[in-house]
């Protein structure tokens, strides 16, 4: 498994939407990212991450960023997760896990897919890494802050 650090180029990638649309990496060029893995749709921390992201997307938007979920769930899930909760981010659907194993995302204790927030950098260089299993608020708050950060950048 890939070992990522902060300043590294985040790598490319192309993995369908909710919507069964392939959604590269590189569609987002000159933008920052918020690039976040959580284990599951519609469980109660990720249905709790995933509607702060919702409620925050405006500030992620104004700071000039934009949101991408992922986790293993196929689309058909992620169309449901994202039509219940009205979310207005793209999720990715990556089945095996090959997105994460690229990014170094790991699994909490060899079974439950990891909890990684990514913020790449308009030239999509990693500007955060940020792994917490069960709390959910601190990616998101971690997220703006840095997002905010890379605004004048």
């Amino acid at each position: 498994m890939t070992k990522l650090n902060i300043g590294d180029q985040a790598p490319e990638f192309t993995f369908p939407n909710q919507d069964g649309k392939d959604i590269s990496l590189s569609q987002f060029e000159g933008k920052p990212i918020v690039l976040y893995f959580y284990p599951k749709d519609d469980s109660p921390v990720c249905t709790k991450e995933a509607c702060e992201f919702r409620d925050k997307y405006q500030k992620f938007i104004e700071a000039g960023a934009d949101v991408i979920g992922v986790s293993q769930d196929d689309t058909k899930s992620h169309y449901k997760f994202t039509s219940k909760y009205s979310l207005p981010f793209t999720l990715l659907s990556d089945k095996g896990g090959k997105l994460a194993k690229l990014y170094g995302v790991g699994k909490t204790a060899f079974i439950l897919p990891g909890r990684t927030t990514f913020i790449l950098d308009k030239n999509h260089k990693i500007a955060l890494i940020h792994s917490s299993q069960f709390n959910s608020h601190s990616h998101i708050e971690e997220s703006l802050k840095v997002i905010e950060s890379l605004k004048n950048k």
